[in-house]
């Protein structure tokens, strides 16, 4: 699904290409989250919300833009 043909034929990468870093961080957030929920469910009013918080806010955003501009730099590199 993410590959197309280009011009010429060849196969193109769609461009969403993901390092292990950005892999470590979304898997960073998504235990942050699910520990927020669990401490939110466990009664906690401090720690919960500050987890959620740096889940949803400060690590998938992180986890989308680390790397982004040195993949727009190689995409725009390969078009030369």
């Amino acid at each position: 699904m993410g590959v197309h043909r280009g011009k010429t034929g060849e196969r193109e990468s769609s461009g969403f290409g993901l390092r292990p870093i950005n892999y470590a961080l979304l898997g960073g957030a998504v235990v942050a989250i699910v520990s927020g929920y669990v401490l939110l469910d466990r009664g906690s009013i401090t720690a919960a919300p500050i987890l959620l918080v740096f889940g949803y806010v400060v690590l998938i955003p992180a986890a989308l833009l680390v790397g982004l501009r040195e993949r727009r730099n190689g995409a725009s590199s390969n078009d030369v």
